[in-house]
């Protein structure tokens, strides 16, 4: 035990902390990843726990350095990782972390709010330098049209324009305001001063050329300057009423031009001013982020690690003195040394003369499931954990998976060329490793691809074997060894006067009777127009064969779980007659196939009696009167003898075990799961090896008063019902191998008749020029249908395959992950 094919060994420990050094140690064992505490205080508030003070002071440290981040970011200066990987700091560098951070935050703050107020400042300044310069120019435009006009009307309608008229002895002057406002609702302010005034204003208005940035968001916004001329104080008040509902800025704008020059120059003067002022800021803004990002991504770490190991710290007890924490975890056997080793680290790490203590304890509780995987084999594990995380010390799929799993996916994918470019994509990112592992953070996708590097190597070399036993590259065959057939002894008569388009390895004139192609089929097929008929056979019956072999392989791993929980009941009652069920009738089929193969050959073919049929009439016991008509010599009782002991299986596994229990019961013995407690020996506790559970992953044993015998019947019924009726619709579920394989190439066969075969039908510099134009065609609905599609269609059912048809035979999948207290895994999750 203790390896990818079982879980590893567990125990239940109880650990023995000094206060002073539960710090320490925690942190230790979280660097080592080999503990998963237990909660001890389940019933206590998250808010009434022991160290929750330390913890929200943890959170108080990520949300400023989030708030860091988050200007970093902005400002677009770059984080250092440089993948360093700090141990936790002791508590009392938590106060000066919590000092260092408190002290950016408001250095941060206060140079953000300073630079905003420049900025405003400097908005305003700008759009009243803008409005001073494009009035200058209406005013100087309206002065040029008065002088082209009649002397008299340009008097008088300087006159008016300055107020000089008197009418009913008031003077009567033009006012005017000045302001800018966003391009984007310029039209609606003009429609609603034209309604609300009713025509009784005059608008100018003209674009900014350079868009401003926004002083709050940093956007860049387009505005507008306007100046609206109208008469009276009513006017006045309602047109200013309308700029502060469009959000218009207003700014006093001289009437004269001398003053509005004289302003101008001012306006200028400070602008420059406070353009140094604004760089000064920006520098030193820019200098304090520059600092913080080469330290932020190593205070992440600490603050993370420090709020782990607090968080962890609330899950254990204080005993009665106040000066011990008391804890309890799962943790794997094989390394207790090394956990006992981080133990004492941290204990003198802290400076604490008492040593931490660590005493395994018995329990009747399921332990945890843990696998130690790899790189390569984390995938292939992810894949079996997907559907069911398996039961302690359960038989794991994962290493059979790791072959079955691809090879199935290549049986319905096979194509050389399109495995080798699959198998090109996942070497590349596994060529490339550590350059791509920091692209998984910004993209889901990608991250599912990387993780799956080696599956998709595994599955695109595998498609390459495929292809070449199917003779298939990109839809055609190639012609490496040579044919076995002559096509050069056909002539168009011969084909008109025997209809030889079709292959028949009967007819001599183009059948060599020599040895076959040596690997794969014979590329003379890709031609023939019984290609289709020939292959349909070929994957149909190789599909049934690979479906019955590892569905035997499966009910044999049962035996193997059913040996290490020693349970010679269900060894005997369910996985004996299972097997002989499966064997008797599709390991029959299986043989039969193969039988068919060696006897007949292509002179005699006619006579093989249908495989189909003959299966049929095994279960009705209908055989042909000739005997002739049989496969070989006895085949009647022989196959009469196997009816009737799959037909006998079917009791044993329904009242077998069922009994069993019930004479347990009788005699007084608990049971567990319907098995006798006398038949789940355990091993001895002196030779370091805490007892399994059973298989189903159930704690403790049934009281005697809790059976029921029609209970148990009514499960065991429902399983043997379940597994017959399973054998012959997952035996027919394994025909998706054949179908998906057939879909794929005939896919293949229309995109390459339909694309590239146009550029490839003309000859010349023509010819060259339409390939060129069609190839990327071509290669962009390979990759996105016969690839990504494709490819997806077959992994999903490749995926079912495994998780119904194969793990259903021996795989309960009720346990629990082993979530161990890891830095490791907290750092990953975070990323």
């Amino acid at each position: 035990m203790g390896s990818l094919f079982r879980s590893e060994e567990m125990t239940l420990a109880q650990l023995f902390l000094q206060s002073e050094a539960a710090y320490a140690c925690v942190s230790e064992l979280g660097e080592l990843g080999l503990v998963q505490f237990r909660d001890l205080n389940p019933d206590v508030n998250a808010f009434q726990r022991k160290f929750v003070n330390e913890v929200r002071r943890c959170d108080e440290m990520e949300r400023k350095l989030r708030f860091l981040e988050k200007e970093i970011r902005k400002a677009g200066i770059p984080i250092v990782d440089t993948g360093e990987n700090p141990d936790a700091p002791p508590p009392r560098e938590m106060i000066d972390l919590e000092a260092t951070f408190e002290k950016l935050e408001n250095e941060m703050k206060e140079v953000n709010t300073n630079q905003e107020a420049l900025k405003r400042n400097f908005l305003e300044l700008t759009e009243l330098k803008h409005i001073l310069r494009k009035t200058q120019s209406f005013f100087e435009e309206a002065e040029f049209h008065h002088q082209m006009q009649d002397p008299a009307l340009a008097e008088e309608s300087h006159a008016l324009l300055l107020g000089d008229e008197e009418r009913g002895g008031q003077p009567m002057r033009l006012g005017f305001v000045a302001g800018v406002i966003n391009r984007e609702r310029l039209p609606t302010f003009e429609r609603m001063l034209w309604r609300a005034c009713r025509g009784n204003v005059f608008l100018r208005q003209t674009e900014i050329e350079t868009p401003l940035e926004d002083p709050v968001t940093g956007d860049q916004v387009h505005k507008c300057v306007f100046i609206i001329f109208f008469q009276g104080d009513q006017l006045k008040s309602r047109v200013k009423k309308i700029c502060e509902g469009f959000r218009a800025t207003l700014y006093p704008c001289p009437e004269t031009p001398a003053e509005r020059r004289e302003m101008a120059i001012g306006v200028m003067t400070r602008i420059e001013d406070l353009q140094t002022v604004l760089n000064q800021t920006q520098d030193h803004r820019h200098r304090v982020l520059v600092s913080a990002a080469k330290n932020i991504r190593v205070w992440f770490i600490k603050a993370r690690k420090i709020k782990a190991i607090y968080h962890t710290l609330n899950l254990f007890n204080l005993d009665v003195t106040q000066k011990c924490l008391i804890a309890e975890c799962w943790c794997p056997v094989a390394d207790l040394e090394r956990i006992q080793l981080a133990l004492r680290r941290g204990t003198e790490h802290s400076g604490s003369s008492v040593p931490s203590i660590l005493n395994r304890m018995t329990t009747k509780q399921a332990p945890p499931t843990y696998h130690k995987t790899n790189k390569f084999t984390s995938a292939f594990q992810a894949i079996v954990d997907s559907y069911g995380v398996a039961s302690y010390c359960e038989v794991n799929p994962a290493p059979f998976t790791i072959i079955t799993f691809p090879f199935l996916f290549a049986v319905m994918f096979g194509d050389a060329g399109h495995g080798l470019i699959m198998a090109l994509f996942g070497l590349w990112m596994v060529w490339r490793e550590k350059q791509l592992m920091n692209q998984r953070k910004d993209d889901g996708t990608w991250a599912i691809f990387f993780g799956g590097r080696y599956i998709i190597l595994l599955m695109g070399a595998f498609s390459i074997y495929t292809g070449f036993i199917y003779n298939d590259f990109f839809s055609k065959s190639l012609n490496i060894f040579g044919s076995s057939w002559s096509m050069a002894n056909i002539s168009d008569e011969d084909i008109e006067k025997y209809d030889m388009i079709e292959l028949d390895p009967n007819v001599t004139s183009i059948y060599k009777p020599r040895s076959p192609y040596p690997f794969g089929l014979d590329p003379i097929w890709n031609m023939a127009e019984n290609k289709i008929t020939f292959l349909n056979s070929f994957k149909m019956k190789m599909s049934v064969i690979l479906g019955v072999l590892q569905m035997s392989f499966g009910i044999c791993l049962s035996l193997s779980n059913y040996r290490f929980f020693k349970d010679p009941v269900s060894s005997v009652s369910v996985f004996i007659p299972q097997l002989l069920f499966l064997l008797c009738i599709f390991g029959y089929m299986v043989a039969i196939i193969f039988y068919k193969w060696i006897a007949y050959d292509a002179s005699i073919s006619y006579k093989a009696p249908s495989l189909l049929i003959t299966m049929i009439n095994m279960f009705l016991f209908k055989f042909p009167e000739s005997q002739d008509d049989y496969l070989y010599s006895g085949q009647k009782g022989f196959q009469i003898f196997l009816v009737l002991l799959a037909v006998a299986c079917v009791p044993c596994m329904l009242f077998i075990k069922p009994y069993f229990a019930w004479r347990a019961h009788k005699s007084g013995k608990r049971t567990v799961n319907g098995a006798a407690e006398d038949t789940a020996v355990i091993m001895d506790q002196d030779e370091g090896e805490m007892p399994p559970p059973p298989p189903e992953g159930v704690s403790g044993h049934k009281e005697e008063e809790e059976f029921d015998i029609g209970e148990l019947l009514i499960y065991q019924a429902i399983h043997t019902i379940e597994f017959c009726l399973g054998c012959i619709s997952h035996t027919a579920s394994y025909l998706r191998l054949w179908a998906l394989s057939l879909a794929h190439a005939q896919l293949s066969e229309v995109l390459w008749s339909m694309v590239l075969h146009i550029g490839l039908g003309f000859q010349g510099w023509v010819g060259a020029v339409v390939t060129t134009l069609v190839f990327p065609a071509f290669a962009v609905l390979t990759i996105a249908i016969l690839l990504v599609m494709e490819g997806l269609s077959a992994f999903l059912h490749a995926l079912r395959l495994h998780w119904v048809e194969f793990q259903s035979k021996f795989y309960k999948g009720e346990g629990h992950q082993f979530v161990p207290f890891s830095f490791e895994a907290l750092m990953e999750d975070h990323n």
